[in-house]
């Protein structure tokens, strides 16, 4: 058995190196234009058109996305980032390739909730839930789903082998309408066990499937390049402003803003930050992510040598 994937995470100290360190908020450019990139753009346009005619709607849902999102991020853009960004093309890939990265997660998901045993605790909470009238029921669901999305995703953060897939994610230098893309397929399998707690104890199907979309949907909203700071929906609902602090590559923003949804369990477990003043400047991680989808979805099964969580880590520690 490959122990690798349990080993505890390096710490860098004042002597470490990083060797990929977060980006210069003056770095920000976009992505060179050549000959190469003509000829991948008009060799992706053509596929993309191909990709439509034979009833890949994901492609439609992305131009519908960009659509919608663009002059969002014109009229109240955060960060003077273009639309043709670095990396770009590998977050346009994950959102191609969405429909076949889900399937090979919702497999996985269905083996991690049978082998996770968490729809034992969930048959001994249903009849407790069968005598819930409706409404109570039903918030009841949706309070305890969230609830439970929050600790698999701060879970993520700090476990090794978790962080291993969710690092794919974070590996993002820019935030916008198409980086909430970029996830690791097995990144989020690791929420099946809050499903099959949730309905082995007799809570609505439709409940945690309409969160899941919903959840999505807002994730998109949440990772726009926009300056909103919506400070009366702060407490609310996850903001743009909320999740740009928990992508933040920055010491004070280590471990923080966790909620994909109400931000209640943040407040609750002392995890919320929304200061006042400039927003965050720093995204990324500190580990040498590749940059294409192909190796980014091998990268969490290979031995890198020293590996170095992002989480608690800060790459000017490293530089200064």
């Amino acid at each position: 058995m490959d122990t690798s994937l349990l080993d505890p995470p390096a710490v860098a100290g004042p002597a470490t190196t990083l060797s990929w360190p977060a980006p210069d908020p003056t770095a920000r450019r976009r992505a060179p234009r050549t000959r190469r990139t003509v000829v991948l753009t008009i060799a992706a346009t053509v596929a993309a058109l191909a990709s439509i005619a034979i009833g890949n709607t994901a492609v439609g849902a992305i131009a519908v996305l960009f659509v919608i999102s663009w002059p969002l991020e014109r009229l109240w853009r955060r960060h003077p980032v273009g639309v043709r960004r670095l990396a770009l093309r590998t977050d346009l890939a994950y959102a191609v390739a969405s429909p076949a990265l889900q399937f090979v997660g919702l497999v996985a998901a269905v083996a991690l909730a049978a082998v996770s045993l968490a729809w034992l605790p969930g048959l001994a909470l249903r009849p407790v839930v069968g005598l819930l009238p409706g409404w109570v029921r039903t918030t009841a669901g949706i309070l305890l789903f969230d609830l439970l999305v929050y600790w698999t995703h701060r879970w993520s953060h700090t476990v090794p082998l978790f962080w291993r897939f969710h690092a794919i994610h974070h590996s993002t230098r820019h935030l916008d309408w198409v980086s909430g893309f970029r996830t690791h397929p097995l990144d989020g399998a690791f929420i099946a066990p809050a499903f099959a707690l949730v309905l082995a104890a007799g809570f609505d199907p439709e409940i945690t499937g309409a969160l899941a979309v919903l959840q999505f949907v807002v994730g998109i909203w949440a990772h726009l390049n926009v300056r909103w700071r919506l400070r009366k929906l702060r407490f609310l609902v996850l903001t743009p402003d909320f999740h740009h602090w928990h992508h933040a590559n920055e010491p004070e923003a280590i471990n923080t803003n966790f909620s994909t949804l109400l931000p209640v369990w943040d407040l609750l477990f002392g995890t919320f930050r929304m200061p006042d003043g400039p927003g965050p400047q720093r995204y990324g991680v500190d580990e040498a992510v590749p940059s294409s989808i192909g190796a980014q979805l091998l990268y969490p099964f290979r031995r890198t040598g020293r590996r170095t969580r992002r989480r608690g880590v800060h790459a000017d520690a490293a530089t200064d």
